[in-house]
C-alpha cells in the first residue's frame, strides 16, 4: 500500500489483512439480510413490484368525462393544473345521455367513452386514474397518488363508500374488510392499463345504464376480482367520497397547505369527491383546497382570470341592466337613489328596470325618474298598479336583459341595499364570474346577504367559516349556496343555462331561495366577495310609514344610516379639531344636526300641526301648569321621545361628559319639544331659569334666510348669542346659574328643539 503522504510503499502486517477480510464478509452478510425481505416480497407479489416503487409521474394519466364545461369542471382543471397532472378529457361537446344521478342510476356513457379511449392506448405501463370532474378536487400531487397506489399492492384500486348503491340486495356479496368502508364507489379508480382494459372488456351496456352497478358486479365476483386484482381504498388514503362521510371529513391547515382529513381513519385523501347529495360540501372544501385560501397567503386565486376594464373607452363598457326592486316599505329610499346616481359607471351604458310595489314610495321613485331618468340609456318602470308580485317582477327584469342582444349583465340591486362603495359594479364585473355578490351585512349583526351552508330542508345553516368571513377574518371570493339582495349575473348565463322564463316562482320557497336552488341545479356556482368593503343591508323591521319623514324614527333599527342622514358632517371632528365653541361662560356651542335633520324635524312638526297655545295652563305636563310657556309641540306627541333619548345618549352625552368632567348623564328628560317663534304669535321668551340640570337648544333653521332677529341672551353674564347656526346646539346649565331669555324674532319663523335634561 502507498502512503498518501510520502508515496512510498508500506508493508502491512498479515494480521491486518485477515481482519479486513472478516469486516468485508460481515458487511456482505448484513446487506443480504437487509435485501432478503424485499426480494421475498418481490417474488410473492409480482415480478414488477420493486419497479413499482419507482414509478415515474409521466406514467400517470388522469382520465375524466365532461360533455360540457361547468364551473365544477373548471375548478377540477385548476386543481389538476396546480399539481401538474396530465389530464385527458373524454366526451367534450357530446350530448350527455348518461341519466341524472340524483334521481336514478346512470353513467354508462362514461364507461363506454373510457373503454373506447383505453382501447387506443398502447403503453402497457400506463397507469390510469379515472375520476369524475364536475364534483371532484385534487388535493395533492401525482407523486403521492402513485405512492399510495403502490402501497395498496393491487393492480386496480377503487374508491370506497360506507353506503351501498344502487342495489342494496348485493350487500351480502361484498367482501368483508378488516377496517374501513366495505362498498365500492365508481366515481374514482386507479389501475394499470392492461387491468383496466380487462375490467372494461365485458361492457356492452347502454349509455344510461349504471356504471356503479357494472363495476360492483365485477368486484363482488371473486374470480374477476382476483383476475383483475381489484381492491378498495377502504380507509380513504387515495379517494374520499363525501356521501355518508360528512362528519368524518374536516379541513386541515398546516404550514401553508390545506388538505381534507378523514378523522375516522386519520388519513389525508388525495381525490375529494362530492358524490350524491354533497355538492354544497365539495363547494365548501373547494374554497380552500388545493391551497385556494390559506391563513398564510389568504386567497391565492382571487386575482386570476380577471376582466380588466381600465383600458376600455366608456362607449366600450359592457351594457348593464340594473334591476331596482321595492317590495316593502323601506327606510332611506331617497338616499338609495342618491347612491345609485353616484355609481361609478357610464350612465350611457346603463339601463334601469324599476319595480315598485309600494304606493308609499311612489313620490321618491317619481322624483328620481323625473329628475334623472333621462341620464340613462333606457328606463322601464313597473308600478303598484300593475299588480305584479316579487317573483314575476324579477322574472320580468331578467327577461329584459335576456331578450335584448346588447345586454351583457344584469345587476340586481334591491332597495334595502346601502351601496357605499361607488366602484362596486366595476369590481364585480372584473371578477369575471357567472354570478357574484358583494358581501353586505346588517349594522352590528352577523346577518348578511349570503348563506355559507344550507339545512336539510334548504334553509339557512351556518358554515364553519361564516363568522370569520362576515367579520373579515377570512378575505376572499367564496363559493356559497345562496346570495340575495345584490348580485351581478352574466347575460350569457340567462340565455343558456338559466334561459327558463320562471327562475323565481315557487309555491314552497321565497323567490330568492327558489332562484338560487335553480342555479345550483344547473351546476352554476354562486360567489360572494369580501375583498373590499361594499356597504350594508338595511333593516326593514319595525319600519313605520305613518309619519311624514319616517326615516327620523330609524335611530334604533339603522343607526349608521340615521347618523349619516341626520348628524352634522363635522360632529365626529368635534373633539379632534376642537369645534366646541364657548360663546358665554359654561355655554358650549357645537354642530350636531345636519340640514336634513333640521328640515325634517320642522316639517314633521308642521305636518302634525297641534301647536300649543302658549298659555300657562298645559295639560301635557305634570301639574298642568307651565310657568314660562312657549308655542310648541312635545316630542312625546309624535311618539319621538324614545328616539330623542337615544339621540341624547349617543350624541349629546359624550360632549357633556367631556365638557363637564365628572358628570355622567343618563339623558333622562321630562320635557323635549320644538318651539316656534313668530312676530305675530310668540316673538320672544321672557327671562327664566330652565327646570333642568342642563339644557340642549338646537337651532333648526337659518337666521337671515328663514327669519330675522332671535337668539339667546344670558343676562347674568351679559352675553348674547344672536346668530345661532342651523344644526348647532347650545348646551348650558339649567336651574341656578344661567338665567336667560329668548330674544325677539322680528320677521319670518324661527324653530328650535329644546330638551331639559336631568341625570
Amino acid at each position: 500500500m502507498h502512503s498518501p503522504v510520502s508515496g512510498k510503499s508500506i508493508r502491512i502486517p498479515h494480521s491486518i489483512h485477515y481482519l479486513t477480510d472478516i469486516i468485508k464478509k460481515v458487511a456482505e452478510m448484513k446487506l443480504c439480510l437487509l435485501l432478503l425481505p424485499v426480494l421475498l416480497l418481490c417474488t410473492l407479489l409480482s415480478p414488477s413490484y420493486c419497479d413499482e416503487q419507482h414509478l415515474k409521474e409521466d406514467k400517470l394519466l388522469v382520465v375524466t368525462v365532461a360533455t360540457k364545461e361547468t364551473d365544477g369542471f373548471r375548478r377540477f382543471l385548476r386543481s389538476a393544473k396546480h399539481f401538474n397532472y396530465t389530464v385527458k378529457v373524454l366526451g367534450r361537446g357530446q350530448k350527455w345521455k348518461g341519466g341524472d344521478y340524483l334521481s336514478a342510476p346512470g353513467g354508462g356513457q362514461k364507461v363506454r367513452l373510457l373503454k373506447e379511449a383505453v382501447e387506443e392506448m398502447k403503453d402497457e405501463d400506463k397507469i390510469i386514474l379515472f375520476i369524475d370532474s364536475y364534483d371532484v378536487i385534487l388535493a395533492s400531487s401525482p407523486r403521492e397518488v402513485l405512492k399510495k397506489f403502490v402501497q395498496a399492492q393491487h393492480k386496480v384500486v377503487f374508491s370506497s363508500e360506507s353506503l351501498i348503491w344502487p342495489d342494496r340486495h348485493l350487500e351480502d356479496k361484498h367482501p368483508h374488510v378488516r377496517e374501513g368502508n366495505r362498498f365500492l364507489g365508481a366515481g374514482g379508480f386507479i389501475g394499470y392499463l392492461p387491468n383496466i382494459k380487462e375490467m372494461l372488456a365485458d361492457w356492452a351496456g347502454a349509455d344510461n345504464d349504471s356504471d356503479q352497478l357494472f363495476f360492483t358486479k365485477i368486484y363482488i365476483n371473486p374470480d374477476k376480482r382476483k383476475s383483475i386484482n381489484i381492491t378498495l381504498d377502504s380507509k380513504c388514503r387515495l379517494f374520499q367520497n363525501l356521501h355518508g362521510a360528512l362528519d368524518e371529513v374536516v379541513l386541515k391547515f398546516e404550514d401553508g397547505h390545506v388538505r381534507a382529513r378523514n378523522l375516522l381513519y386519520d388519513t389525508l385523501p388525495v381525490i375529494i369527491h362530492g358524490n350524491g347529495p354533497t355538492k354544497l360540501q365539495i363547494n365548501y372544501l373547494g374554497n380552500y383546497i388545493p391551497n385556494t385560501w390559506t391563513f398564510e397567503t389568504g386567497c391565492t386565486v382571487c386575482h386570476q382570470d380577471l376582466l380588466p376594464l381600465s383600458s376600455l373607452k366608456e362607449e366600450d363598457y359592457p351594457l348593464v341592466v340594473i334591476g331596482v326592486f321595492i317590495q316593502q316599505p323601506t327606510p332611506f329610499v331617497s338616499v338609495y337613489f342618491e347612491r345609485l346616481l353616484k355609481l361609478q359607471y357610464p350612465k350611457n351604458r346603463l339601463k334601469l328596470f324599476i319595480f315598485n310595489k309600494e304606493v308609499h314610495h311612489e313620490r321618491e321613485v317619481s322624483s328620481f325618474l323625473q329628475d334623472y331618468g333621462s341620464l340613462y340609456l333606457d328606463v322601464k318602470f313597473v308600478g303598484p298598479e300593475e299588480g305584479l308580485d316579487g317573483a314575476a317582477a324579477r322574472n320580468m327584469g331578467f327577461d329584459m336583459c335576456r331578450t335584448q342582444k346588447d345586454c351583457d349583465y344584469f345587476f340586481n340591486l334591491d332597495i334595502e341595499v346601502v351601496l357605499k362603495n361607488e366602484n362596486t359594479l366595476k369590481t364585480l364585473m372584473e371578477q369575471n364570474l357567472p354570478i357574484v355578490a358583494p358581501m353586505l351585512t346588517r349594522s352590528g349583526r352577523l346577518w348578511s346577504n349570503f348563506w355559507g351552508a344550507l339545512s336539510a330542508d334548504g334553509y339557512y345553516a351556518r358554515s364553519e367559516d361564516y363568522v370569520d368571513i362576515v367579520q373579515g377574518q377570512r378575505v376572499g371570493i367564496w363559493n356559497v349556496p345562496y346570495v340575495t339582495s345584490v348580485y351581478l349575473i352574466k347575460a350569457s348565463l340567462l340565455r343558456s343555462e338559466l334561459s327558463d322564463k320562471d327562475l323565481f316562482g315557487s309555491h314552497a320557497l321565497d323567490p330568492d331561495m327558489a332562484f338560487c336552488q335553480r342555479v345550483r341545479n344547473k351546476e352554476v356556482f354562486l360567489y360572494v366577495t369580501n375583498m373590499q368593503t361594499f356597504g350594508r343591508i338595511l333593516s326593514t323591521e319595525n319600519y313605520q310609514s305613518s309619519h311624514l319623514h319616517n326615516d327620523l324614527w330609524q335611530i334604533f333599527e339603522n343607526p349608521e344610516d340615521w347618523q349619516e342622514r341626520y348628524i352634522h358632517e363635522n360632529y365626529t371632528r368635534i373633539m379632534k379639531d376642537k369645534l366646541i365653541l364657548t360663546p358665554c361662560p359654561d355655554v358650549y356651542w357645537f354642530p350636531i344636526f345636519s340640514d336634513m335633520a333640521c328640515n325634517h324635524l320642522v316639517e314633521e312638526m308642521e305636518h302634525f300641526g297641534q301647536w300649543s297655545g302658549g298659555a300657562n295652563r298645559d295639560t301635557r305636563i305634570q301639574g298642568g301648569y307651565e310657568n314660562v310657556p312657549t308655542i310648541d309641540i312635545h316630542l312625546r306627541q309624535v311618539n319621538f321621545d324614545k328616539e330623542w333619548q337615544k339621540f341624547l345618549l349617543d350624541y349629546v352625552a359624550p360632549i357633556t361628559e367631556k365638557m363637564y368632567p365628572g358628570y355622567y348623564t343618563k339623558a333622562q328628560f321630562d320635557l323635549a319639544f320644538v318651539v316656534r317663534y313668530k312676530p305675530d304669535e310668540q316673538p320672544f321668551l321672557r327671562p327664566h331659569h330652565d327646570a333642568s340640570t342642563f339644557t340642549i337648544n338646537i337651532a333648526l333653521n337659518e337666521r337671515g334666510l328663514d327669519y330675522q332677529g332671535g337668539g339667546c341672551n344670558f343676562l347674568r353674564y351679559d352675553c348674547a348669542i344672536d346668530a345661532p347656526r342651523k344644526g348647532w346646539a347650545l348646551m348650558h346649565p339649567g336651574r341656578l346659574t344661567h338665567y336667560h331669555e329668548g330674544m325677539p324674532t322680528t320677521a319670518g319663523v324661527r324653530y328650535i328643539a329644546v330638551s331639559f335634561v336631568d341625570p
